[in-house]
């Protein structure tokens, strides 16, 4: 291994940035071949770490969450839990609480769907990009 290719692989460690450390090589070689300028292969690398970093991301935020289970509103069967208004959960389903900064608390007896409705949001791939959840009981 070169200096350059040992000071680059140090780098990418202290920045903690492994999927640009890996898309070097192929990126650099096609920068030369297309003559790109140093902002397009900037770009293009640094494209190749946040687009790692979002689609795993969201993977251990729900593992550091520890929900108990993965479920979607999707699944919810609303037709077995009739007590429970589909408007009302579509409606927390967009989330504007968070924004709000407001809290929400679903109450009620054992097998009603609250856990369900809980969890769900967080497990839609990219909803809650750099949002952190914790579940408590």
């Amino acid at each position: 291994m070169s200096r350059t290719a040992s000071e680059l692989a140090h780098l990418f460690r202290a920045l903690k940035a492994p999927a640009a450390a890996r898309a070097l090589p192929v990126l650099a070689e096609r920068a030369r071949e297309q003559q790109w300028s140093y902002e397009r292969f900037a770009e293009a690398l640094l494209s190749t770490e946040v687009s790692s970093r979002d689609s795993h991301g969201g993977e251990s935020r729900i593992k550091q969450a520890r929900f108990p289970a993965r479920k979607t509103l999707e699944e919810f069967d609303f037709t077995f839990q009739r007590s429970v208004k589909k408007t009302v959960v579509e409606h927390l389903g967009q989330l504007d609480f968070l924004h709000a900064r407001e809290n929400v608390i679903l109450l009620g007896p054992p097998g009603t769907g609250k856990t369900h409705c809980e969890t769900s949001e967080p497990c839609r791939p990219g909803r809650l990009r750099g949002w952190r959840w914790r579940w408590r009981i």
